[in-house]
């Protein structure tokens, strides 16, 4: 029989957390975190992290395990959580993956990296190219066309032009190439229910969420990871409630308005996830947070 991961997922601020922990401790099970900023230690306050009660109620993978300097990239993250899922699973125990942070989660229905490795040398002689001269040099590599390629998007087709001239092959053999790789989970069955809630009730628990994290400290947690170098790992220095902070402390943004400003973005980046979730996860179900009761319903069929 099939090993099982069971995922958890949801848009932020839905209450994942809790549901999660209840659903570990009634089925002897540890959590695996596929949350972007949760791997960061010092990153507490702006990300909900568990708290260290939370933390002792059940065994969590893949938090705390990165200084705020070391980004951390999907395939890293691919290759820590298929070392900590061969490990629970070891030990008999039912595996947990919690979190939304799309890109990391598509890794456990699909492939989500190749093997084509673009040198620093290569990078920095794409980057030193125009914006125009990159794409006629990408269009000259690919004569059958760019198919699908979002032309007029700078960074994809810097993107594209590397893995070109790295593997010497069109975008087009690119894309059969990447279609054509094994899942790194493809040998578990996966079990994925997605919590959510109304939009009005998600609006409140956001305004509540960004209240209490204030309350709790987020500005002094920024002024101290800057101190440490925030700054060097461009992803968790611009996360939300990370930038705003950053803003008001740079006196770009007034402090009168950080609570709202993080709100509003945090409302963009739930809207963001919502269509992530419909539009690249395969079917699956959904469960309303406000009306389920018991951290069986969460995976019953």
């Amino acid at each position: 029989m099939p090993a099982v991961l069971h995922v958890l997922t949801g848009p932020t601020a839905v209450g994942k957390t809790e549901w999660a922990l209840r659903w570990a401790e009634a089925n002897g099970a540890e959590i695996v975190s596929c949350d972007s900023l949760l791997f960061y230690r010092g990153m507490d306050v702006g990300t909900a992290k568990p708290t260290p009660a939370e933390l002792a109620r059940v065994r969590h993978h893949l938090v705390d395990i990165q200084d705020v300097t070391q980004p951390i990239d999907v395939t890293g993250y691919v290759a820590k959580a298929k070392a900590a899922v061969e490990d629970i699973r070891q030990r008999n125990r039912q595996i947990l993956v919690v979190g939304g942070s799309g890109f990391y989660l598509r890794a456990y229905f699909a492939a989500v990296a190749d093997d084509v490795e673009v040198s620093p040398a290569l990078r920095a002689e794409v980057a030193g190219l125009a914006d125009a001269e990159a794409l006629e040099r990408l269009a000259g590599l690919n004569p059958a066309g760019l198919g699908s390629l979002d032309t007029a998007n700078p960074r994809r087709v810097v993107r594209a032009l590397e893995r070109c001239l790295a593997s010497r092959l069109t975008v087009a053999d690119l894309a059969r190439n990447f279609a054509a790789l094994r899942p790194p989970f493809a040998e578990y069955t996966v079990v994925l229910t997605r919590l959510d809630r109304t939009a009005e009730d998600l609006a409140k628990r956001i305004e509540q969420r960004v209240a209490a994290m204030l309350r709790a400290g987020l500005v002094e947690e920024v002024r101290g990871l800057r101190a440490a170098g925030l700054e060097q790992n461009p992803s968790a220095a611009k996360a939300i409630g990370y930038r705003e902070v950053i803003a008001m402390l740079d006196g770009l943004l007034p402090e009168s308005q950080l609570a709202a400003e993080i709100a509003k973005n945090t409302r963009a980046l739930v809207k963001k996830q919502r269509t992530w979730f419909r539009t690249q996860l395969p079917p699956h179900r959904v469960i309303m947070a406000d009306v389920v009761r018991t951290a069986a319903e969460l995976f019953s069929s």
